[in-house]
């Protein structure tokens, strides 16, 4: 189970960023097909696997109490990273929302980038690479219609502002828990 419960803390730091770009997208007005939710699911999940199955075999090359916690440590300081981002005023998160909705491989791409980095460190760390990826692609199909319909009652505001430190803070208690800190 603690596995499971990795994978998905995981999975919802690193796609805070999904629920952003969805947030866009319904304050816009525009609405992806199901099609294209499914690609944004599919390539984001895609990257994610590899990550974390590079990260896990990163991580077999090293002392099981090392791997944890170096895995832990970097995930830790991503999470600092992506708080002192917010602090400063900067958005890691991406570009804003494009006009139109037709861009989802592009979009995918942009989101799975993100993904990337923090998989390589949770695979370290232990994250199953198939509970990672299950994980991932269920709550970017959660998190599609969330922010389609947050973005279309709140309209923006601040919600899209919290999802960077919102974000860090969820790596850092992975990270931490990890790394038994």
């Amino acid at each position: 189970m603690a596995l499971f419960g990795s994978a998905v803390l995981f999975a919802l730091a690193c796609n805070l960023d999904t629920l952003v770009l969805a947030l866009g997208f319904g304050t816009r007005g525009i609405r992806p097909t199901l099609p294209g939710c499914l690609i944004l699911a599919g390539v984001t999940t895609a990257v994610t696997v590899l990550s974390l199955a590079l990260g896990a075999l990163g991580g077999d090359l090293l002392p099981p109490a090392l791997a944890a916690r170096g895995g832990g440590l970097v995930l830790v300081g991503m999470g600092l990273w992506m708080l002192l981002d917010w602090l400063c005023g900067r958005d890691a998160s991406g570009q804003p929302p494009p006009a139109q909705a037709g861009h989802y491989v592009s979009l995918a791409a942009a989101l799975a980038f993100n993904n990337a980095g923090a998989g390589m460190a949770a695979g370290v760390t232990g994250v199953s690479p198939l509970w990672g990826g299950a994980a991932n692609f269920a709550v970017t199909l959660l998190f599609l219609p969330l922010g389609l319909s947050l973005g279309h009652r709140l309209r923006g505001g601040r919600l899209a502002e919290l999802a960077l430190p919102l974000s860090g803070i969820l790596l850092l208690l992975l990270g931490m828990a990890q790394a038994q800190l």
